[in-house]
């Protein structure tokens, strides 16, 4: 029932710790061992969670990046726009005085 340790030895060192702690003790005693077994399973089962989300991570191929070429102006591409832009005068510095 609990690995090497038979029913006499739990017997044995319950009797002991019902000595030592008394009657008044040893629930809380219990209850604050549980608890910290329980913290303890908690915390790492969370330590194995981040862990596997960290393998995860680095087994999934990075995504594809996608690479972007400078766009080139209007007036290298297309001389007759251009020209155009020109004679509308868009581009020409506005005068505040006029």
């Amino acid at each position: 029932m609990f690995g090497p340790i038979g029913m006499q030895e739990m017997l044995l060192i319950m009797a002991a710790a019902l000595l030592i702690f008394g009657p008044r003790k040893l629930p809380e005693l219990g209850r604050t061992l549980g608890r910290g077994m329980a913290e303890f399973r908690r915390a790492t089962s969370d330590l194995k969670r981040s862990i596997d989300v960290e393998l995860d991570e680095e087994k999934r191929p990075a995504p594809a990046r996608r690479i972007e070429t400078p766009k080139r102006s209007a007036s290298v591409s297309d001389p007759a726009s251009s020209k155009k832009s020109r004679e509308s005068g868009a581009g020409a510095p506005s005068d505040p005085a006029v």
